[in-house]
């Protein structure tokens, strides 16, 4: 590995690549309400040869399976040690520095942390400081069809950030230091958990593709300094270009050919935030969702929406596709679903929505056999004529920071499933204060008797007291998110149980979870205005 690729790749362990090649799930399923990503398909499985087994399962085989789960009821609980220690298996914390020796940050600190349901998650997530410019990346990535698409966009896209805000003297001092031999200037910091690994074998081809990009922006020179909106749009569309080129194109290494295939086949969602002193971007594309936790004059907790949602919920992503397919207003939106089978709007990779036919049938008859053999691959949407009809264009959100903001709050759609806004803005607030403010206790319509009042009083005093038990706000977080009950209180046999589901029915129920908490320094954040 040349020595260019080794500073801005890290290494990855053997052991992790192996968790990356054991990923080839092609269906990802929503709960029983049937709200999967791709309703009509069953997930792939690989066999003992490691090829992909059929896309497609009768439904009596689907209910047989069913009926398999419903008659083997769990028969224990998990105790509080064991459901802490699953909850923290993934969570990571990072304090910022008040002064890095250039700028002052705004940003105290991050909490990060992942709870899986798929197996193995699908779901990534990334943090790091801009070394040659200034601001701070995080983000989080949902994917879908597999964990591939996820697991490249978290590797590269914050590289291709970085590059978009470099000045020109520094893209040229880098490409100087490429065609000389010489170390490259390191361009982000990583804040990872072990966890958040690296692929080894693709970082030759992240690392031309990159350098392309930034040999592009030094020919294009326009001598204007960059705007952050701009740089965050070109970003994103330029990786999605990348993807899908690297996989027409292919690769001589059996391995990376079938890998740039696997990462374009698959596809995810991207929810990133850029924090530069009182400057806060949010680029979203798809439906993991940014929050902003506000605290009010009297204390109160309110939440400001940094993002859309790129789905059927939202009319103008609608309207959108329909007057990009004009003859085709009936078809291109079906039971909610992107051609009636696509959830989100947007999204990277996913090249199934977006390549032509004849494309499609070319690189998978010429790809490896495990693609060549897979139902999924071969399979073409219903009333798919005039692709592309998706995109990763994201929508990006500008907000000046107030003394008032606390905290951003950057979660996949398996947080925003299970809990509302306002709860999960309350939940964190009274976590990172330490001050609860109660409220009148909602049964919901439920009759309850003077005892089970009590007892419901009870349970809010252990929460109260229980609350430092998490040392992670986004820890915190997921245990309200899969452990609440009815009356919006953690249920420890709840929470046991939902745990201690097997991996095939778990993701039944819930999506995989992952959470970013970014919390503000007020006094530098006043201290600016």
């Amino acid at each position: 590995m040349s020595a260019p690729t080794q500073l801005l790749f890290p290494l990855l362990r053997s052991c992790e690549l192996g968790r990356i090649c054991s990923s080839v799930c092609y269906c990802r399923h929503k709960p029983l309400c049937c709200r999967s990503r791709y309703p009509s398909l069953s997930p792939l499985r690989c066999g003992a040869d490691g090829k992909l087994s059929s896309a497609f399962r009768r439904p009596w085989e689907q209910c047989f399976q069913l009926r398999q789960y419903v008659t083997t009821p769990q028969r224990f609980y998990l105790t509080p040690p064991q459901v802490n220690s699953i909850l923290k298996a993934n969570e990571y914390s990072f304090k910022v520095p008040e002064f890095d020796g250039k700028n002052i940050s705004s940003i105290l600190g991050f909490d990060s942390n992942q709870l899986p349901a798929n197996a193995p998650i699908e779901d990534r997530r990334s943090a790091a400081t801009c070394l040659q410019t200034r601001g701070m990346l995080l983000g989080v990535f949902d994917g879908h069809a597999g964990c591939a698409c996820a697991q490249a966009v978290s590797e590269r896209l914050f590289y291709y950030i970085a590059v978009s805000l470099l000045p020109q003297e520094t893209l040229l001092e880098i490409e100087h230091a490429v065609e000389s031999g010489r170390a490259l200037l390191p361009i982000l910091q990583w804040h990872k958990h072990p966890n958040d690994y690296f692929s080894k074998e693709a970082s030759k081809l992240y690392f031309n593709s990159l350098r392309t990009y930034w040999q592009e922006l030094i020919d294009l020179n326009t001598g204007e300094a960059t705007d952050v909106k701009e740089a965050l749009i070109n970003s994103f569309k330029r990786l999605d270009n990348d993807l899908s080129l690297e996989a027409q194109v292919g690769d001589p290494n059996s391995f990376l050919n079938y890998w740039v295939l696997r990462v374009a086949f698959s596809g995810a969602t991207a929810c990133v935030a850029h924090v530069d002193g009182m400057d806060l971007h949010v680029a979203n594309t798809g439906d993991s969702r940014a929050l902003l936790g506000v605290q009010e004059e009297d204390g109160s907790w309110s939440a400001v929406t940094m993002s859309h949602d790129h789905n059927a919920q939202n009319e103008s992503e609608i309207q959108r596709l329909k007057s990009e397919h004009p003859k085709e207003e009936k078809s291109v939106v079906k039971q909610d679903r992107l051609l009636g089978l696509l959830m989100p709007f947007r999204a990277f990779g996913d090249v199934k929505f977006k390549w032509s036919i004849d494309l499609q049938k070319r690189v998978v008859e010429s790809g490896p056999d495990q693609l060549n053999d897979n139902e999924y691959t071969k399979f073409i949407p219903p009333n798919y004529h005039t692709p592309p009809y998706l995109s990763a264009e994201p929508e990006v959100i500008y907000h000046r920071l107030r003394p008032k903001d606390k905290f951003l709050i950057l979660a996949t759609d398996g947080l925003w499933e299970s809990m509302h806004r306002q709860d999960v803005v309350r939940i964190v607030g009274e976590y990172l204060t330490g001050v609860h403010h109660q409220q009148p206790i909602a049964v919901g319509g439920y009759k309850v008797t003077l005892g089970q009042m009590q007892g419901l009083l009870m349970e809010r005093r252990a929460r109260i007291s229980s609350v430092f038990e998490d040392q992670n706000a986004a820890t915190h977080l997921i245990r309200h998110a899969v452990g609440n009950n009815e009356f919006g209180a953690v249920d420890h046999e709840r929470l046991s149980k939902m745990l201690s589901l097997p991996e095939e029915l778990a993701r039944m129920y819930r999506d995989d979870i992952t959470i970013i908490v970014v919390q503000f320094n007020s006094h530098v954040v006043g201290a600016y205005q």
